[in-house]
């Protein structure tokens, strides 16, 4: 799906308005799930990751960092590796710096580059998340994101989500 079109330089690109509702109300319906299941979580997580991955899911669906090997391996890597540097070197600036580099190194050797997911890492050593954030928020508020996603894009003729990259 793409809310833009026209995409030629010398031409305007045009916001087509009916993409556009339809992926707010889908957008509204996956965070809002999201944040329902994750439930009473404390920590940034949710506002940075889960909210960024909502704008590529609904707004940005047939990129390459919107698809579900992206989004699930982004995350949870991203995640992993913040949790394991917190919990080896504890939550120093070298740490989160560390984190996310070794993330987007992760990303990138592993082809799943997902940008929110790169918030991961420094928020999870920032709130000393340990091994169970995992499964709540990572796990189940990208669960509940893709599974939303998913349904969505059925409702929305020619227009399936998740597609096949190259």
């Amino acid at each position: 799906m793409s809310i833009i079109e026209g995409g030629k330089t010398h031409r305007k690109n045009r916001i087509n308005y009916l993409d556009l509702g339809r992926s707010v109300m889908g957008a509204t319906a996956a965070i809002a799930l999201a944040l329902w299941f994750v439930g009473r979580y404390e920590g940034p997580f949710l506002l940075a990751s889960l909210g960024g991955s909502t704008v590529f899911l609904f707004a940005l669906r047939d990129t390459e960092a919107a698809q579900p090997r992206a989004l699930f391996g982004g995350h949870f890597g991203g995640a992993l590796i913040g949790i394991i540097c917190f919990q080896f070197f504890g939550d120093a600036l070298w740490v989160s710096v560390a984190a996310v580099v070794l993330t987007m190194v992760f990303m990138v050797a592993t082809r799943t580059i997902h940008p929110p997911a790169g918030a991961n890492p420094l928020l999870i050593v920032q709130s000393h998340a340990d091994f169970y954030a995992l499964l709540n928020p990572v796990g189940i508020g990208v669960l509940t994101l893709f599974i939303v996603a998913v349904l969505w894009s059925r409702l929305d003729r020619g227009k399936a989500y998740p597609i096949k990259c190259p």
